[in-house]
């Protein structure tokens, strides 16, 4: 089976991946693509703790990820993949590696320098830049905190479509 989900969210692997999304789509995997998080163990430990025990968790810096996405795509096991920002995505998708796949914008919280889109996703300049740029390769963006809510899409979030969060 393809990979079932792409998804941007700061706090990686907790409830509403595992439980909200995980139900509707029932991954078999876990991919967190990370630089910092790949190299340590201790805190990959950590985001493991509360995983059912049919769910494995992978991490992986972007140039591994890169090189095993098509990997991924062909392999039998469901797979769910992680970034922690938009920007760790980008660089996944550079070059079209995500053309045509769906990129789930779903959980990115207050910080300075941020205005806040929807209730789950607050956007600074350069992580709408990133957006855009990630947009231009290819993927399709989208947010939505769990499966069953409402799906906005880039525009609205970049708020180019005339709506607002």
């Amino acid at each position: 089976m393809p990979i079932v989900l792409f998804r941007v969210d700061e706090r990686l692997i907790h409830g509403q991946v595992v439980v909200g999304w995980g139900a509707q789509l029932h991954p078999e995997r876990i991919v967190v693509v990370d630089d910092e998080l790949a190299d340590s163990k201790w805190e990959q430990e950590l985001y493991t703790l509360g995983l059912p025990s049919d769910l494995e968790a992978e991490f992986e810096p972007v140039s591994r990820a890169r090189d095993l996405i098509d990997e991924w795509r062909r392999s039998p096991r469901r797979t769910l993949i992680l970034t922690r920002d938009i920007s760790t995505m980008r660089r996944l998708g550079e070059g079209g590696l995500l053309r045509e796949e769906e990129v789930n914008i779903g959980g990115i919280h207050f910080a300075p320098g941020r205005d806040a889109v929807l209730p789950y996703v607050f956007l600074s300049s350069e992580e709408r830049a990133e957006l855009r740029k990630l947009a231009a390769d290819g993927a399709v963006i989208q947010a939505r905190d769990l499966p069953g809510s409402r799906r906005v899409e880039l525009a609205d979030l970049l708020d180019e479509g005339g709506a607002s969060g």
